[in-house]
């Protein structure tokens, strides 16, 4: 994935930090969203899906550690967190959540785009793969909720008729694996 494929949830209530943040990885090509408080960062992560979230761990309204634990509940996107708290229990704390590398502030932008790099080489090949905790199942920007006959493509709301509908929800539902053709037709139209 190349870099200006990558977007980006920044996820900071402090200005200074997400203008010079802002401006330097739209520079490296990134793609940017922000999110400037725990519950927005919630929202705007099911709106954009992004391919990695920077955040911070000092929030208004949610804190980052349960935006990390909420995120990870669903997602298997990469999570990098972005704060002044540097004392080992913070990292220690932030990793065992869920995050994927911990960086302190003041931070140098060149290595923390090294890492935002790193973690995305790491990651899987669909990085915005949902866990089936929520029974909303998703890859890349194709979201099925089955519970609810939902399907969005980037947030976006799309209607099928049922049989294509159920078909999705087989093909999402065994992502990465293969399934004959009569899997399929048994699955979705059962047998004859």
């Amino acid at each position: 994935m190349s870099t200006s494929e990558v977007t980006v949830l920044i996820v900071e209530d402090e200005d200074s930090f997400v203008d010079a943040l802002t401006v330097g990885l739209k520079r490296e090509g990134f793609r940017v969203h922000v999110a400037r408080d725990g519950a927005e960062a919630l929202d705007e992560f099911d709106a954009v899906r992004p391919d990695l979230v920077l955040l911070d761990v000092m929030l208004p309204k949610v804190s980052g550690i349960d935006v990390c634990r909420a995120l990870r509940s669903k997602s298997k996107v990469p999570i990098i967190m972005v704060t002044a708290k540097g004392a080992e229990i913070d990292t220690v704390v932030g990793l065992e959540v869920g995050a994927d590398d911990y960086v302190t502030k003041p931070y140098r932008l060149r290595e923390l785009v090294a890492r935002m790099r790193a973690v995305l080489r790491r990651a899987p090949d669909e990085t915005s793969l949902l866990v089936h905790g929520d029974e909303v199942l998703a890859v890349g920007d194709v979201a099925v909720d089955p519970e609810r006959h939902e399907v969005t493509i980037r947030g976006e709301p799309v209607n099928l008729p049922l049989k294509e509908f159920e078909l999705l929800t087989v093909l999402l539902d065994n992502a990465g694996r293969v399934l004959t053709r009569d899997v399929l037709i048994d699955r979705v139209w059962g047998h004859d």
